[in-house]
């Protein structure tokens, strides 16, 4: 009977084990493509898109749209990581750059990758950034700092209620995930 229950709770901890690695790969792997994909269909959580391609645009002076600068990080990574200012005033067309402080205080060198966020929701398709940091991963050595620009233009046609934006950046510890990736190429 003694060795019965000894299998038994052998069994039930290989199983145990099996989920817990199975949510891990979950979580890691399956999670974040599947909340992209989620948010670009849906709009939701103010994803920004990618690259925007300025073209000739008129800068519409009447107006001003005052721009908050959040930065947090993810509760795994270690970095420092904050706006060089808290707002600005633009006009809207009018391209302005403001810049991003991260710092790797560890002793090894790490990968971060930036994921940002609008708020109010509905203005993401008048907010485009020309340059962000947040379009690659970012890679700092061991005490190394560095200085991560972002360029944007909002959209001249944005709704005339939209006084305040607020862009929101969270960093994310990706150094296996680009160690897993620089190995499989």
């Amino acid at each position: 009977m003694g060795k019965s229950i000894e299998r038994l709770n052998a069994v039930t901890t290989l199983k145990l084990v099996g989920v817990v690695i199975g949510m891990f790969v979950f979580a890691i792997y399956i999670m974040p493509p599947m909340y992209t994909l989620f948010c670009e269909i849906t709009g939701l959580n103010g994803k920004t898109g990618g690259q925007y391609q300025a073209t000739e645009i008129k800068v519409d002076t009447s107006r001003t749209i005052t721009v908050q600068f959040v930065a947090t990080n993810n509760e795994n990574m270690s970095w420092g990581f904050e706006p060089t200012i808290s707002s600005i005033k633009v006009h809207p067309g009018e391209e302005k750059e403001v810049r991003y402080l991260a710092s790797n205080p560890t002793d090894r060198q790490m990968v971060a990758q930036a994921v940002p966020s609008l708020v109010p929701f509905n203005v993401v398709e008048y907010f485009h950034k020309t340059e962000c940091f947040c379009f690659n991963q970012q890679m700092l050595q061991a005490g190394e700092s560095a200085e991560l620009p972002l360029r944007f233009i909002v959209d001249q046609d944005i709704p005339p209620q939209v006084k305040t934006i607020t862009l929101s950046y969270t960093i994310f510890d990706v150094t296996e995930r680009a160690k897993l990736a620089a190995t499989s190429n």
